[in-house]
């Protein structure tokens, strides 16, 4: 019998045997972003500007399936997994958002994108921020959707108010060692399942198959860890971000989106002591997965911070 892990991946897909979804007017692409292979979602007006968007914990580039066809009339929309996330490739590397970064900004260039506006929610705004600090001047703009950025608009302590702990408790438990790994493993489905129900605004937002899609990049091998490097390694993106923030300000147009029952109540406040021209808005109906609750707003907010900066 053949061994599946040792099979060739179609397209240079390096998780093969993760079902792989697609959308209409989109095609998949895997790219060599400085040694690590990321996986790629491609559409919309190719002369258009460039929108880039990464998705975050628990999730893949398919968090952004219903803003994706909302853009692509107008612009190029480009939609990346991040290392350890969907279908890229999850290496044994520091998860340090800045490190990370430099894979991400890799896959951009690889896929010929010299200038771009960004937009990122949750741990791909961690990265996105990142970015932004070490490549500033290919960056248009930058959109960050509801995120506890290490350093940034993460909260120096974790709540312990039960009103307001059950949206960081899980920054904690990630960092403890071997343990997560232990009582997750083969418990996948369960877990994405907890906060893609309990953060949303309504729980019927995500159906079965959805929440086996994301439980499924999770649970492929090198995700769960993956997943967790992102948390473990927070500690050294904060430190890293701050050095960066010693030697310059974010001086691009920075929208910070909040939802209106997220997990930061204001973004925009929150990252304008570190960016010169930020703005904010805040989406009325929405928990903290803000793109499927709510995809028209976020599209609208995204074309309309797009078009009067530019």
């Amino acid at each position: 019998m053949n061994d599946p892990a040792r099979a060739p991946r179609p397209s240079g897909n390096p998780v093969g045997d993760l079902p792989l979804p697609n959308l209409a007017g989109f095609t998949h692409r895997w790219v060599d972003a400085d040694g690590v292979r990321l996986h790629a979602v491609e559409g919309g007006q190719p002369e258009g500007p460039a929108v880039v968007l990464l998705a975050g914990f628990p999730q893949t580039w398919w968090a952004w399936r219903k803003v994706m066809p909302n853009l692509a009339d107008r612009f190029h929309v480009i939609a990346i997994d991040l290392p350890g996330q969907g279908h890229s490739e999850r290496p044994d590397i520091s998860y340090d958002t800045h490190t990370v970064a430099a894979h991400v900004q890799a896959a951009v260039e690889a896929l010929g994108v010299s200038t771009y506006w960004l937009a990122a929610h949750d741990i791909g705004a961690w990265v996105a921020f990142s970015l932004a600090l070490k490549h500033q001047s290919r960056l248009r703009g930058l959109a960050l959707l509801d995120a506890g950025i290490p350093g940034i608009t993460l909260p120096d302590a974790i709540p312990t108010d039960p009103e307001r702990a059950w949206k960081t408790w899980h920054f904690a438990f990630h960092l403890v060692p071997d343990l997560p790994e232990t009582l997750l493993t083969g418990r996948e489905r369960e877990y994405v399942g907890w906060f893609l129900k309990v953060k949303t605004l309504s729980s019927d937002t995500f159906d079965d198959a959805e929440i086996e899609h994301y439980a499924a990049s999770v649970a492929a091998e090198g995700g769960l860890r993956a997943s967790l490097a992102y948390y473990r390694d927070a500690a050294e993106s904060a430190q890293k971000n701050h050095e960066a923030l010693r030697r310059q300000r974010l001086n691009l147009p920075v929208l910070g989106i909040s939802s209106s029952h997220g997990s930061i109540p204001d973004m925009a406040a929150s990252v304008r002591p570190w960016a010169d021209h930020t703005t904010g808005i805040v989406v009325p109906n929405a928990g903290h997965f803000t793109p499927e609750e709510q995809p028209d707003a976020v599209a609208a907010a995204l074309t309309d911070f797009i078009t009067e900066e530019d």
